[in-house]
């Protein structure tokens, strides 16, 4: 069964969502939500008490939250909420995908809440089972196998994580984007040169390291602004001046971040 077309209103930002349902309300159903949206959206405080869900921007960044603790969650992983854990979350990048079960899959068992690293094999298959209407069998192998590919993130210190080199030191940043590491730290603790890792991360992202952690801090600050004062974003997402940060995102933007903030909450 597929359920198509409805239109939720999240955080005052029209979002068509697309729901995909199937054997809901058995052990082994799994529900799709497909959010398109042209602004950051925010899914405000909330608890699901009867199923569990995750999380995934393909093409941007999460801010989640639960208890006390932000994460930063970028497309290689998705933000993972036990029923009846209380969390929030903040999406930007124009499309996010919300998956509820009713199991928990082997490789989450214990994490309440928390980043959870998700195989290229899951991530198409949550596409495919929102893309279009699959039959009963079909969506049921693809259930199991999603499952089978969330496993715990190893968090900002699993740099052996796999991927390569540039893939490892990404995750890393991804959760913590104000980490000052410079590229030659970072090769440090990979053990390989300085080189080689800048040659990874232009092989792997097509931009250099620099680049590419000035956009991760740029797209970090996008999904913060309309809840934190400029001078505020800028120390989270690791700039050392708001004057500094206001002028990167400006240059990438074309407005400063406090009237980028303003056009959203007008």
């Amino acid at each position: 069964m597929s359920l198509r077309g409805h239109v939720h209103t999240v955080a005052g930002d029209p979002a068509t969502c697309d729901e995909y349902g199937y054997r809901l309300g058995r052990p082994d159903g799994i529900l799709v939500l497909h959010y398109r949206f042209s602004e950051p959206v925010d899914f405000s405080e909330r608890r699901q008490d009867l199923l569990h869900q995750l999380y995934w921007a393909p093409t941007g960044m999460l801010a989640a939250r639960h208890g006390n603790q932000t994460e930063f969650i970028g497309p290689a992983e998705v933000f993972w909420a036990h029923r009846a854990v209380t969390h929030e979350v903040r999406a930007d990048g124009g499309v996010l995908f919300r998956v509820f079960l009713r199991e928990i899959p082997a490789g989450l068992v214990g994490l309440a809440a928390g980043a959870a690293a998700l195989t290229p094999e899951a991530a198409g298959l949550i596409q495919r089972l929102a893309g279009h209407s699959c039959d009963e069998a079909e969506a049921a192998h693809a259930r199991v196998r999603i499952m089978a590919g969330l496993t715990a993130s190893a968090g900002t210190g699993g740099l052996g994580a796999g991927g390569g080199y540039a893939a490892a030191v990404a995750r890393a940043l991804t959760r913590d984007p104000a980490d000052a590491t410079s590229l030659g730290e970072w090769a440090d603790r990979l053990h390989v040169s300085a080189k080689t890792l800048q040659r990874d991360f232009e092989r792997e992202y097509g931009m250099a390291y620099t680049r590419w952690r000035t956009m991760l801090r740029l797209k970090a600050s996008r999904v913060l602004l309309d809840r934190h004062p400029v001078t505020e974003v800028a120390h989270l997402v690791g700039y050392a001046s708001p004057s500094a940060f206001v002028a990167a995102f400006a240059r990438e933007y074309g407005c400063t971040p406090g009237r980028h903030a303003g056009r959203r909450v007008s």
